[in-house]
């Protein structure tokens, strides 16, 4: 039995060694504006990508281009130029989401698998098969397709690869096709520039056409007035019987543009989900107390199993995005020798260790601080913040630039964390 692969999200190069730490297969991203998330295209160049993908197959891994915007005519030549620079850096895919792209693509880099964005709205096996016809390895579904529609369209077309989404955010609109954002604001979300007009909070109001009347319809404060905000997508309880089904080859986390504790931990989490379904060890809710640590809209999962009309829990009426139950503090670099504060931190400070599984720590006390396990999990404190260059700070904050001296080694890309308080108040990013 082959396992089912792990699709993570690369915004950037650090984020791509995140994800592949934690244990993503292969991960997808993109360079410049021909990919649907402009923001996380413009943090890659040519050079950086190329690292990643050296990164990736080094350790075993894959990396998929998203070539998945919708060019006009006065951007084909471009196009091409594209397509031919990115077949240089030898990635695994093309994601592309146009019958004509994926034409192109074929063309220009015959040996590059072509994989179908969800853009391209695959729900049956109709289109499917056209798809395929025109040498699409794979399809990534439509995210409102069912799981029995899947096993059909497997049954009809067995080597075609099906990639379905199973956590991340979700557009109220129908796969993305969405223009609220262009109306709003000149922002084109079909070409990667959306500006997420959707989680903003709207007021009602009843028009008269014929006398010009215009009223506000008062609602209670704080209820209804996030009318298009939809609840992030969770599928991390229902993996067994996703891959049950036997149809799926590739489970597939969104968030480009998301945080680097978000790649880290949905990898970590969906990356044990897999393995204790092929281990017979499967447990839905241990899963959930992980995923609840990052911020969200609230969770769904959505119509991959059930149907659109039994559904009535996708939208968020009530908030944009909340905190979720724990506040990154800190991140250790690449060398695994420093932190960097995220959050604030002070001396004497006990906070938990995030880090890939597997990964060696050891305890460990000296004049730096102190790194310990209790209840399962690891924890470090500090006695001394000492920055790189020497200086000792008595407490260090998120707009320190510093990377601070660990007390040993740790794991490239561990995360320190607390638990969240009404105190902190507002979201903040790590």
């Amino acid at each position: 039995m082959n396992k089912v692969e792990l699709l993570s999200p690369a915004g950037n190069l650090e984020k791509l060694k995140i994800a592949i730490d934690y244990g993503a297969d292969a991960v997808y991203g993109g360079v410049s504006h021909f990919s649907l998330r402009i923001r996380s295209g413009k943090e890659f160049d040519m050079e950086s990508f190329k690292e990643g993908i050296d990164y990736a197959h080094a350790r075993g891994k894959k990396v998929y281009v998203t070539i998945n915007g919708f060019p006009f005519n006065s951007q084909l030549k471009l196009l091409k130029e594209h397509i031919s620079q990115m077949a240089s850096l030898e990635p695994d895919a093309f994601i592309v989401a146009t019958p004509g792209v994926l034409k192109l693509a074929h063309q220009i880099a015959p040996h590059i698998p072509l994989h179908l964005s969800t853009q391209a709205n695959v729900m049956n096996v109709l289109d499917a098969q056209v798809y395929y016809d025109m040498g699409a390895r794979r399809i990534i579904a439509a995210r409102e397709i069912s799981l029995k529609d899947l096993q059909q369209i497997k049954a009809e077309l067995p080597d075609l690869e099906i990639e379905v989404f199973v956590h991340g955010s979700m557009c109220f609109a129908y796969s993305g096709r969405c223009l609220i954002s262009t109306l709003q604001s000149g922002r084109v979300p079909n070409r990667g520039s959306c500006a997420n007009d959707c989680r903003f909070p709207y007021e009602m109001y009843a028009a008269n056409p014929e006398t010009g009347t215009l009223f506000k319809l008062v609602e209670d404060e704080g209820v209804g007035t996030y009318i298009m905000n939809s609840k992030d997508l969770n599928l991390a309880s229902h993996i067994k019987e996703i891959l049950d089904a036997g149809c799926v080859d590739s489970l597939k986390i969104e968030g480009r543009t998301k945080a680097p504790y978000y790649a880290a931990i949905t990898a970590k989490v969906y990356r044990r989900a897999i393995d204790d379904y092929y281990a017979g060890q499967f447990d839905g809710e241990t899963y959930q107390r992980e995923l609840n640590t990052m911020q969200n809209r609230g969770f769904t999962d959505a119509y991959l199993i059930n149907r659109p009309f039994e559904k009535h829990d996708t939208q968020n009426l009530d908030f944009t995005m909340m905190m979720g139950t724990h506040q990154v503090s800190g991140l250790v670099d690449e060398s695994g020798e420093f932190f960097e504060c995220k959050y604030k931190t002070f001396p004497g400070d006990a906070m938990e260790l995030v880090f890939p599984e597997g990964s060696p720590v050891e305890a460990v006390e000296n004049d730096i601080g102190r790194i310990w396990e209790e209840e399962g999990g690891w924890k470090i404190s500090f006695k001394q913040l000492l920055a790189e260059s020497g200086k000792v700070w008595d407490q260090v904050h998120s707009g320190n630039l510093n990377r601070f001296v660990l007390p040993a080694k740790l794991p490239p890309f561990t995360f320190f964390r607390i638990p969240a308080t009404e105190e902190m108040g507002v979201i903040t990013k790590c």
